[in-house]
Order: C-alpha cells, then structure tokens, then sequence
C-alpha cells in the first residue's frame, strides 16, 4: 500500500467489517510511535510490513511526524548498494543513478507518478474536472514524460555533483528526510480537491505533528550537513511545497495523491539544488 495506490483505487479507509462468530477476531493494529512508523512505512514506501496497520483518517494524519524517518531509511538501503557500485567502478555517475534507481524500486516510483500525471492533468486539462480525470489516467502524456525525464536528470546530476565532493551520501538523507516533510505541510494547509481518495482519506494533520515531522527533518539534517547547510535546504523545502500546493490549489482546487508525490519531488529537487549551491560557497 502506498500513497499512490490510496489515491487511484480510491480505497476508503475504513474499519473492516465484523465477520460471522465462527471466524477468528482479527488482530488488533498495534497503537504509539513504532505503529506510526510502521504505518508510514507501509503508506510510502513498498517494502513490505507484515504488522497490521490502522490507516484511518486520525491514525494516517497522526503519522505524519515520522515521514521524514521513512525517507531516512530508505536512503540508508540507498547508500549501500551506491557505494558497493562505486567502489567497483569508480565512477560517480554510475554510483548516483544506482542509488536513483534504488530509491524508485523502495517507493514503487510513486512520487514520479505523482508529478507525471500532475504534468499531465494541469498541462492537458481545460478545467479542473478534466484536469483531475486527465490526474486518474493511467497513462502518460508527453507533459508527464518530459517531466519525468527533466526530474530524474536533475536527481542524477545532484547527485553526482554532490559525489564529486565526497557527500553523496549526505545529500541522499538531506533529499529524502526533508522532501517527506514537504508532503505533510500541504495536507495541513490546503484542502484535498476530491471527495474520495488519499486527499479526503488522509484527514488534515495537526499543526504539531507536522512541526514535529519538520523538527526532526532539521535535525538530521544538521547531523550530516550542519546548520548553514540544513538552514537553507529547510527554506528550499518550505518553497518547494509551498509553490506546488499554491499551483495545485489554482489548478484543481487543492491536493491529492499525486499532488504529495509532486511535492515530494520538487521539494527534494531543490533541497539538492540548495545543498550543492552551499558545497560550491563552502569550496
């Protein structure tokens, strides 16, 4: 399960239904921080949790803090087989579209779904209704294909460059930690656009736990990057989602699925962007 297929299927989150007496009670969610975790985990990412989840409204909104934790874990799996490559080839450019590809198989590339179908929906569509039908189509347009290969060059070039200097790794957990606090900042200031899906599904986060989500981004940040680095990456981020959400917002209304995937995106983009430009300042 994840982000994506939430806002497709348009899975309504609900309690499941009471079976005959002769069934067996199904196994309570597990409830407290580690279950958040584990939900986030399942939400936006493919690696398999084998531990019930609650994905009610409250308990998807509650979780937001630790999105950031999701994407530093999945850049940790990252990291590992980048380097095993570089250290076998040598060559940085291998290295960083190894640990691209790895971080699109962690996610099931649902981020670069999201922006695609968002290029497509507010590139194509005349109005917001066609715009969101445009949004559910499975397939893809030439503005998706055009910003899916400008978004997966930039990544890769972000990387190199970061490589280059020796912070590949640095730049992987600044990217994935920071661009997963984006997502939360839009569910909690704008309104989902649909009446169904991961918009409407998800519920608006409190204030406090995406502050907490935001907090603990920043300090990760600042442990491999510093404070003037986490600092500016910290304002890239809050331009990323708050330039996607008002053109979203403008475009269908509010937020979806792939709307948080487009967040997602942009965010990390120029997160990197900011971290490279501080490496060239720092040089």
């Amino acid at each position: 399960m994840n982000l994506q297929n939430l806002d497709d299927d348009q899975v309504d989150a609900k309690q499941p239904e009471t079976g005959s007496e002769s069934e067996p009670e199904p196994e309570a969610p597990p409830k407290g921080m580690l279950a958040d975790f584990w939900r986030a985990l399942a939400l936006l990412s493919r690696i398999p949790v084998f531990i019930p989840c609650d994905f009610s409204a409250h308990a998807m909104a509650r979780s937001v803090w630790c999105w950031p934790l999701v994407g530093l874990f999945m850049a940790g799996i990252a990291i590992i087989p980048a380097y095993v490559i570089e250290i076998l080839t040598g060559n940085v450019m291998i290295t960083a579209i190894v640990a691209t590809f790895t971080l699109i198989a962690l996610t099931g590339a649902m981020h670069e779904d999201g922006i695609a179908d968002c290029a497509d929906g507010f590139g194509g569509g005349l109005d917001r209704q066609r715009k969101l039908e445009i949004m559910r189509d499975s397939r893809i347009g030439t503005y998706g294909v055009v910003a899916l290969v400008l978004c997966l060059a930039m990544r890769i070039v972000l990387l190199d460059a970061a490589g280059e200097s020796g912070s590949m790794a640095a730049i992987l957990i600044v990217m994935a930690t920071l661009s997963r606090a984006a997502m939360p900042i839009v569910t909690y200031v704008f309104d989902p656009a649909r009446e169904d899906g991961l918009g409407k599904s998800a519920g608006r986060p409190d204030i406090k736990v995406v502050s907490a989500g935001i907090a603990i981004a920043l300090v990760l940040v600042v442990i491999v990057a510093g404070a003037v680095t986490a600092f500016m990456c910290l304002i890239a981020m809050m331009v990323g989602a708050s330039v996607v959400g008002w053109i979203a917002r403008h475009q269908i209304g509010g937020h979806t699925g792939d709307v948080l995937g487009m967040t997602q995106i942009i965010s990390e983009l120029l997160v990197g962007i900011a971290f490279i430009a501080i490496l060239q300042i720092a040089g």
